[in-house]
């Protein structure tokens, strides 16, 4: 029987300063919404209870953003690996909650390389790989990487590239 891959490739070392500043943005908008929700509990003196939750979001979010913004990145750094052979795909990644993907190459459908704003800034893409009822994503590869990985993949898939 065939034995699929454990898999042992990482992501780029840079996903970790992505993740920060994606969260980091994330949670000032959030901070600022409570902020200002807040103080219109007061101006325009809403029910009490409205304040108390404003409060609690404002407490809630600043301590919530320690986690997103100085904790998290690095353990989603350490816990992401990714392997392919011709058969298969495996994807493993989780700190808390482990996930072990594998996706056979038979049930490929597409290969997409994506990329935001700030991934852009560190030269980054993330390949969707779709499958008929799913889709998984590999976070965080260097430009070439996730090209040579996008063409190697719909090599073993066999996708033919529509023009």
């Amino acid at each position: 029987m065939y034995e699929i891959l454990t898999p042992k490739e990482r992501i780029s070392k840079d996903a970790i300063k992505v993740w920060r500043i994606s969260s980091f943005f994330t949670y000032l908008i959030l901070i600022l919404i409570s902020g200002a929700l807040l103080w219109a509990s007061y101006f325009f003196a809403w029910p009490k209870w409205l304040s108390v939750i404003f409060w609690i979001a404002v407490i809630f979010y600043p301590l919530a953003s320690i986690w997103a913004i100085f904790i998290r990145p690095s353990l989603l750094y350490r816990f992401w690996r990714y392997g392919l052979d011709e058969y298969y795909v495996r994807l493993k990644s989780g700190i808390i909650t482990k996930s072990d993907v594998v996706v056979p190459m038979t049930k490929i459908q597409y290969v997409e390389a994506n990329q935001g704003p700030i991934m852009r800034r560190f030269k980054l893409h993330s390949l969707t790989i779709g499958t008929l009822g799913s889709s998984h994503e590999i976070p965080a590869l260097k430009e070439k990487e996730a090209f040579e990985l996008r063409d190697l993949i719909s090599e073993h898939a066999k996708l033919k590239e529509v023009e």
